[in-house]
């Protein structure tokens, strides 16, 4: 599955849960394993599990592979292992602790909001209609 695809899916599963300050980074340029570090907030255990169930079934029903997930059993920091993107889904005082977007640092990947992208896609296609 193409990278931005994947992400793309990702952030559509986080806001279909209401997640909270979504940020991506693109992490390619770094030594690691993956290319986008995604975090996000959940304000309650149950939602930040919720979001991590969210991000697998979506990922799955387009045919990509969920290679491991870490911190289910008390949600307060569940991490998503997609390969080559890792998402951390946190309660906002383990994020604020953790500051992930200080090591990840650098500039977030910006991204088009879905609903400016839906948007587009429907003038696009009265636009062909016609």
């Amino acid at each position: 599955m193409d990278i931005r695809r994947k992400q793309r899916t990702v952030v559509d599963a986080l806001e279909d849960i209401k997640a909270r300050d979504i940020v991506v980074f693109n992490t390619a340029r770094l030594p690691s394993m993956f290319e986008r570090v995604v975090i996000a907030s959940g304000d309650s255990t149950r939602q930040v599990k919720a979001l991590a169930d969210h991000v697998q079934e979506k990922i799955r029903e387009l045919g990509g592979r969920v290679y491991g997930v870490e911190g289910e059993a008390n949600a307060e920091w569940v991490l998503v292992d997609l390969g080559d993107v890792v998402v951390h889904l946190m309660h906002p005082t383990v994020r604020s602790y953790y500051n992930l977007e200080e090591i990840w640092g650098g500039k977030a990947v910006r991204l088009k909001q879905a609903a400016a992208v839906r948007a587009r896609g429907k003038t696009a296609h009265r636009r062909r209609s016609r």
